[in-house]
């Protein structure tokens, strides 16, 4: 199983997954890095990616773009509606007041939210990751903007939760650059020791974010976070309207009122944008056929751009120097300054970074990567199936959260959490009510680009009086998980009871003094008015959730510490109290689909999937058919590779059948299903199958023959060496020689038959001998001449080991005697003796 980290940007995606050699960035189906965040609709067919941005200017009604800022927004959201004036699609108010994206698809009117669409854009990334990766794709991280808020964060999640992707964390995006920065990092400063701070600039399609990070050895903590909703499709537009008023005085045409004409003229804005970072000369505009077949031209160079979009430069400075007043940080502190996104590679933003921050804008992150980069080492280090050393992320909350209620004294509002407060967090709440409460959290207003600031609505039931009918103490959980998700974990009921035992005649201790002084204080946490007490801040996984022992006494005279002992000592019997937790049950309000939404549009994406497969194999069947044709006709005819094979009735007929299937293609037939085509392919490969096997044998058969012949001369030559007394052949019988030669003899003989049946035979007959027949002779005989030719030669007989130990000690000891005798009888040395001996020895 592998993990992968989603950078889903405005414009373009990227997907990088965690492997053993480290984070590697995976290519799409048209092997590019970048995946276009387009989703297009053709007939009965899906585009996705790449395929989709290629025809978006001659499908734009069907083809979906620039649909991230839309995630958990309303329909009469002023943001959607300015976005929607330069979206060419069609979109509409849904019952619930979301947000509709009007298409055609399987010749029917369909409206997909903004979720849907998402969702479909994952199901492609995750088909991609499985394709390069060829295993399944489960886990992943997904990158948010830091600025997305409670709503839009839950869309994305049910928009994975639709494409069946287990999302570990929602990231956010400069956090995630943030990693990919530090995790590598060897020098980073010890926990002691002060922090290295880095400033992160992201300005990419649709946004520009600006973040202070602290970092230490195995951590970094993000400070805080700005931005605004200012990228490089500002830019295009400010270039794509000049370029219009200047065609409308020059050419007298409006593109404004064609919005085929404008999408291509602001595509033309953004490649002259990016060529204008990199060149400070003049360069041309031109675009062919623009409107009412008008060629228009004209040209810009970088220095009047950057006069042009002075306005957004002043948005871009204005959140940069934000940024240093939020994180309280001087010029002179920050180590360095780091820049992401395709957008700051202009050149007027990194003179503001220089400008502001003093420290020049530094490239050393991939500045299109570095976001999936981050995401996917953070998936890594969450999940299971992988063995990363720990790095730890604290990242902030982007905006103040307030709590609000009412009970009897009316409506009352608290501050939870504050700007920039650390997440993942938990805080506890507590609160002494006797009926049921409703609890409201929101955004504090005007803090967050978001024009409905609510969060949720809880209910708290089954709380309840005690049996004295006083209110019962109950503790909740506000939590900010970590996708940034702000929500009410929990709440606890802590119901006390009261019993009575018979009283201990041991005197109270000084500790039990202290205690029941203690006991007898005022509540901290709250009163019996039912307003929430003051917060407890509880750290993630910490163990302060339980609640303190009970703050209520039930003597109210207002008796002194001497006269309750006094009574404690007299009396005959103590009341105990005991405890009980009660788990209190939530009806949350909140953001996002129900379960049986979500479930729908799941099953939906299903069946979309299997259609798209469906209608892949369609076309598939139906390109294999006109292929066919194509091959088939060139194949026939008079210079084709069949033409000698084919009677020319026959390829009359044939000519005459593929023009009629030709025609039936492109009329009746464009939108069968694949059964049809696979039948009319299998019965037009029936009736040229035998011309490409006559085409196969005729054109095989004369190498066939070579080989035969070949064969037979080998063998003939092999028995006419054993004949001449060669060597490697003596150990062969004459028998075995016998055989092989009347083999080949017998192969010579089939071959002469045979070339003798192909003399008069036309190509257009099928041949009396088959290539098969040719090649089997081959075999057979090469099989009988190898199997006597490659006999080895047997080996002479090696006696046992303790048989040749013993003749040698006897050969020796032979030689010793004989040696002996000789001396005696010569008186001396006999050489003729030693000679023996090495002879013998050589036998051995």
């Amino acid at each position: 199983m592998s993990v992968i980290g989603i950078d889903f940007g405005n414009e373009s995606c990227y997907v990088a997954v965690a492997k053993a050699g480290g984070i590697e960035t995976i290519a799409n189906d048209y092997s590019l890095r970048a995946t276009p965040a387009c989703v297009a609709f053709v007939g009965r067919n899906r585009v996705l990616g790449v395929a989709a941005k290629n025809q978006q200017v001659t499908n734009m009604n069907n083809t979906i773009g620039n649909f991230k800022g839309m995630l958990g927004r309303k329909f009469n959201d002023p943001y959607v509606q300015d976005e929607l004036r330069t979206l060419p699609y069609r979109t509409e108010a849904l019952p619930d007041g979301g947000i509709g994206i009007r298409v055609n698809y399987l010749d029917e009117e369909h409206a997909f939210t903004p979720e849907q669409i998402t969702a479909m854009l994952f199901t492609k990334l995750k088909d991609d990751a499985f394709k390069e990766l060829k295993t399944q794709i489960n886990d992943c991280v997904i990158t948010v903007p830091s600025y997305f808020t409670n709503a839009q964060r839950q869309a994305l999640l049910d928009a994975a939760n639709i494409s069946g992707l287990n999302v570990l964390r929602l990231m956010n995006e400069t956090t995630a650059t943030a990693l990919s920065y530090g995790f590598y990092k060897q020098d980073l400063p010890a926990p002691e020791e002060k922090p290295r701070i880095v400033i992160f600039v992201d300005c990419g399609h649709a946004s520009l974010q600006v973040s202070a990070c602290t970092f230490h050895k195995g951590s970094l903590k993000m400070l805080a976070s700005c931005s605004d909703s200012v990228g490089g499709r500002d830019f295009d537009l400010v270039l794509a309207t000049h370029f219009n008023k200047e065609f409308q005085t020059k050419y007298k045409i409006d593109a404004s009122s064609n919005k085929r004409a404008f999408l291509r003229l602001m595509a033309e804005s953004e490649k002259l944008k990016k060529n204008m970072s990199a060149n400070s000369t003049k360069l041309p505009l031109n675009i062919e056929c623009f409107m009412n077949e008008i060629d228009v031209h004209s040209s810009m160079q970088r220095s009047d751009m950057e006069e042009l979009s002075g306005h957004l430069f002043r948005r871009i400075e204005s959140t940069m120097r934000k940024l240093l007043a939020d994180s309280k940080l001087m010029p002179e502190e920050i180590h360095s300054v780091e820049i992401v996104g395709g957008s700051s590679r202009i050149p007027a933003i990194k003179q503001l970074i220089e400008q502001i921050f003093g420290k020049p804008a530094s490239t050393t992150l991939n500045q299109d990567e570095a976001v999936s980069r981050g995401a996917a080492l953070q998936c890594a280090i969450m999940s299971p199936a992988m063995r990363v050393r720990d790095f730890t992320c604290t990242d902030v909350q982007a905006y103040p959260v307030l709590i609000s209620w009412t009970d009897a004294d009316g409506p009352h509002e608290m501050k939870v959490f504050d700007q920039y407060h650390s997440t993942p967090f938990t805080r506890l709440l507590t609160v002494h009510r006797k009926d049921p409460l409703t609890i409201n959290l929101h955004y504090e207003p005007n803090s967050a680009p978001y024009p409905d600031a609510f969060i949720g609505s809880y209910h708290l039931k089954g709380i309840k009086p005690d049996a004295n009918g006083e209110p019962q103490e109950v503790k909740v959980k506000v939590r900010i998980n970590h996708h940034g998700i702000i929500t009410i974990l929990s709440a606890t009921m802590y119901e006390r009871k009261e019993s009575e035992e018979p009283a201990s005649p041991t005197p109270a201790t000084n500790g039990d003094q202290q205690k029941g002084s203690d006991a007898n204080a005022p509540s901290p946490q709250g009163d019996e008015s039912g307003k929430v007490g003051e917060p407890m801040d509880i750290q993630e996984g910490s163990d302060d959730e339980h609640p303190k022992k009970d703050s209520k006494h039930n003597d109210s005279s207002g008796e002194g510490w001497t006269q309750r002992v006094t009574r404690w000592f007299t009396s005959d019997k103590k009341k105990k109290v005991s405890t009980k937790q009660v788990e209190l049950t939530i009806d949350a309000k909140t953001h996002g689909f129900v379960h049986t939404e979500l479930s729908k549009f799941f099953e939906e994406e299903m069946k979309m999937i299997a259609n798209d497969r469906q209608e892949k194999e369609r076309i598939d069947a139906r390109n294999a058919l006109e292929e066919q044709v194509y091959e088939v006709r060139e194949k026939i005819q008079e210079d084709g590779a069949l033409h000698a094979y084919i009677d020319p009735q026959d390829a009359s007929a044939i000519c005459l059948e593929l023009e009629e299937t030709e025609n039936w293609l492109y009329e009746d037939g464009e939108s069968c299903e694949k059964g049809v085509y696979k039948e009319r392919l299998e019965k037009m490969r029936a009736k040229i199958e035998p011309v490409r096997s006559r085409c196969e044998e005729y054109s095989g058969q004369e190498q066939a023959f070579t080989e035969l012949g070949h064969a037979v001369q080998q063998t003939l030559k092999a028995v006419e060496q054993y004949r001449a007394k060669e060597p490697r052949y003596e150990h062969l019988t004459e028998t075995e020689m016998i055989n092989i030669t009347e083999a080949a003899q017998k192969a010579q003989k089939w071959y002469e038959e045979a070339r003798s049946k192909l003399v008069n035979v036309k190509k257009t007959e099928d041949p009396p001998v088959k290539l098969a027949d040719i090649r089997h002779e081959t075999q057979t005989l090469t099989t009988c001449t190898n199997s006597v030719l490659n006999r080895p030669k047997p080996k002479p007989p090696t006696p046992p080991a303790d048989q040749n130990q013993q003749n040698s000690s006897t050969a020796q000891g032979n030689n010793s005697a004989g040696q002996d005798s000789q001396q005696k009888a010569t008186g001396g040395d006999n050489p003729d003796s030693k000679q023996t001996t090495e002879d013998s020895m050589d036998v051995e």
